[in-house]
C-alpha cells in the first residue's frame, strides 16, 4: 500500500527536479511535444476512420483538446499539411483507389469519399494527380 501511495509522489519529485535542472527547458519541450503528438495522432485516427463524413476544424480541435489555431500549428508540424489539406488528400487518394479498383463512376467515388460537389471533386483531383478522374475509370475499363 505504501508503494502505491509513494510512487506517484516520487515520480513527481523527480520530474520537478528534472524541470528545475539546466536541461529543464529541453525536458519540458520534449514532454510537451510528445503530448501534442499524441493528440495529433488521435485526430489522424479520427480522420482515417471518418474521412467520408463532414469534418470541421472545431470538432477536430475538440478531439485534440486544443484551440483551432494550436491544432493547425501542431498538425502541420507533424503532417506538413493543414488539417483540411490532409483530409482532401486522404479523400482523393481513396477515390483514386476506388476508381482504379472498382466499376464505380466518378460521381459515385466522389460521393463515397465525402464530396458533395462533383465539380469540386474533379477540380481537386486534377490539381493533385494532374489528370481528370474520368481518365482513371476509362483506363481500367479498356
Amino acid at each position: 500500500h505504501k508503494r502505491r501511495v509513494l510512487t506517484p509522489m516520487i515520480i513527481r519529485e523527480i520530474l520537478f527536479y528534472g524541470l528545475q535542472s539546466p536541461q529543464g527547458e529541453q525536458l519540458a519541450a520534449f514532454v510537451t511535444r510528445d503530448r501534442h503528438h499524441a493528440r495529433i495522432a488521435d485526430v489522424l485516427r479520427h480522420i482515417q476512420t471518418h474521412f467520408s463524413e463532414p469534418l470541421d476544424i472545431s470538432a477536430l480541435a475538440d478531439i485534440a483538446s486544443m484551440s483551432q489555431s494550436s491544432l493547425h500549428q501542431h498538425f502541420k508540424a507533424v503532417t506538413n499539411a493543414s488539417p483540411l489539406q490532409y483530409i482532401k488528400a486522404i479523400r482523393l487518394h481513396r477515390a483514386q483507389h476506388l476508381l482504379s479498383d472498382s466499376q464505380l463512376s466518378v460521381s459515385e467515388a466522389a460521393w463515397q469519399v465525402g464530396y458533395q460537389s462533383l465539380s469540386q471533386f474533379s477540380r481537386e483531383y486534377k490539381r493533385l494527380f494532374g489528370d481528370v478522374p474520368s481518365r482513371v475509370v476509362g483506363s481500367v475499363l479498356n
